[in-house]
C-alpha cells in the first residue's frame, strides 16, 4: 500500500490577495503568494501540482488535462478563488485524486451589481457621454442630446437563472419595475418575484435588455452567435457578465455594424484580456475590465471562502463547496444546475468572478 499522504502544509496562491485575506491564509498554511497578475501557464500549473500540497487558483490558470497527467500530483486540493471553474479540467483532477472546490454565494451580489451598472451605462450612453465631456467636445445641454433607452418598465431577458441571474432579476424588477423573462434548462419556481420562463428564441425576440448569466465551458461557448443576435430587437442591448466566449465576438461586431442591436455592455471577453480594436472604437459598446466582484470586502470574502474549503480538506472534512464531476457531466444546456443536492447545485449554477 502507498504511504498515507501528509497533512496539507504548503499552499500556492496564484495571485496576490487583499491584505486581510493574505493574513488569514498565512495564519493557516505555509503560503506562497505568486506576485503576478497573469494566469498560470500549463507548464506552471504542472509545476504547482508537483510542488505544493494545496493550490488556490483562479480565472485562466492552466489546470488542463495535460497538467494533471504530467506526473502524480503532490497537491490534494484546488481551492478555487471564484465561482467559475472552467479553467480546471475536472475529469483530470478527479482521475488524479485532486479535490476541486469553488466559492459560490459570496460573488452573487457584486456580480449582479455590475450587470445593473452595464445595463444603465449602455442604455443611457453613459460611457459615451463621459468621453464627450473628457474630450472637451460637450457644447451644453439641449433637448435631443444623447438620447438613450429609458430603462424603467422595460422587459429584461435573463439567460441563466442561477443565484446571479436571480439577483439580477430582483434588481431589475424591484428597482426598475421591469418585466422579467428568463431561459433556463430546468424549471425554476419559488423566485419571490414575477418572472416567466420562456424558450430562448422567445426571450431574444421579446426582450429590450438581454443579460447573460450562464456558466462558462464548452456547453455554452458561442451560445450567442449570429442567429441569436439577429433574433433580438433592433433597439435591444446585450449584457455579458458570464464568460467572454459565451458570445461570438465576431458575430457581435457584425450585428452592431449592421444595426441588428443597439449596443452591448461587456465585463468579459472571448480572448480576455485582448479586446478587438473594432469593439474599443465603438461608442455603442460599454467595456469594463472584468470588474464583476471587484470590491475589497467581496474579494476578501471569496478568499476566506476558498480558505475554508482548503482548511476542511486539510483537517479531513468534506469541503462545503466541493465541485462534483459526475454532476457537471450532466450539464448540457446553459444556465441550469444539474440534479444534485442543494449545496452542490448552488455552486454549479453560477460562473462569474
Amino acid at each position: 500500500m502507498p504511504p498515507p499522504r501528509q497533512p496539507l502544509a504548503r499552499l500556492l496562491v496564484t495571485r496576490r490577495m487583499t491584505a486581510a485575506a493574505e493574513a488569514a491564509i498565512g495564519a493557516e498554511f505555509d503560503a506562497t503568494f505568486r506576485d503576478s497578475t497573469t494566469p498560470l501557464t500549463e507548464a506552471e500549473a504542472t509545476a504547482a501540482l508537483a510542488h505544493h500540497d494545496a493550490i488556490m487558483p483562479t480565472l485562466g490558470d492552466g489546470f488542463t488535462a495535460a497538467a494533471f497527467a504530467a506526473a502524480p500530483p503532490r497537491a490534494r486540493v484546488l481551492g478555487n478563488f471564484g465561482a467559475g471553474f472552467n479553467h480546471i479540467d475536472l475529469a483530470a483532477a478527479a482521475e488524479a485524486g485532486v479535490v476541486v472546490t469553488n466559492t459560490p454565494e459570496v460573488v452573487t451580489d457584486a456580480t449582479a451589481d455590475i450587470a445593473l451598472t452595464l445595463i444603465l451605462m449602455t442604455a443611457r450612453r453613459a460611457g459615451e457621454g463621459e468621453r464627450l465631456v473628457r474630450a472637451g467636445r460637450w457644447k451644453g445641454w439641449h433637448p435631443t442630446q444623447m438620447l438613450g433607452m429609458h430603462v424603467t418598465g422595460r422587459t429584461v431577458g435573463i439567460i441563466g437563472m442561477g443565484r446571479i441571474g436571480q439577483a439580477i432579476a430582483r434588481r431589475c424588477h424591484g428597482g426598475f419595475a421591469m418585466q422579467v423573462l428568463f431561459h433556463n434548462r430546468r424549471g425554476v419556481t419559488g423566485l419571490g418575484f414575477p418572472a416567466r420562463q420562456v424558450p430562448l428564441p422567445e426571450l431574444l425576440a421579446s426582450s429590450d435588455i438581454v443579460v447573460l448569466a450562464v456558466p462558462g465551458g464548452a456547453e455554452t461557448q458561442h451560445l450567442i452567435g449570429a442567429d441569436q443576435l439577429a433574433a433580438m430587437q433592433p433597439h435591444a442591448i446585450l449584457i455579458n457578465i458570464a464568460r467572454g466566449d459565451v458570445v461570438d465576438e465576431a458575430a457581435l461586431i457584425a450585428a452592431l455594424d449592421a444595426g441588428q442591436i443597439a449596443g452591448a455592455g461587456l465585463d468579459v471577453y472571448e480572448r480576455e484580456p485582448l479586446v478587438p480594436d473594432t469593439l474599443r472604437a465603438r461608442d455603442d459598446v460599454v467595456l469594463l475590465p472584468h470588474l464583476g466582484t471587484a470590491a475589497e470586502e467581496v474579494r476578501t470574502a471569496m478568499a476566506l471562502r476558498a480558505l475554508e474549503n482548503l482548511r476542511a480538506v486539510r483537517d479531513g472534512r468534506d469541503p462545503p463547496d466541493r465541485v462534483a464531476l459526475a454532476e457537471m457531466n450532466l450539464r448540457r444546456e446553459p444556465g441550469a444546475g444539474p440534479c444534485v443536492s442543494l449545496p452542490q447545485r448552488a455552486s454549479l449554477q453560477e460562473d462569474a468572478t
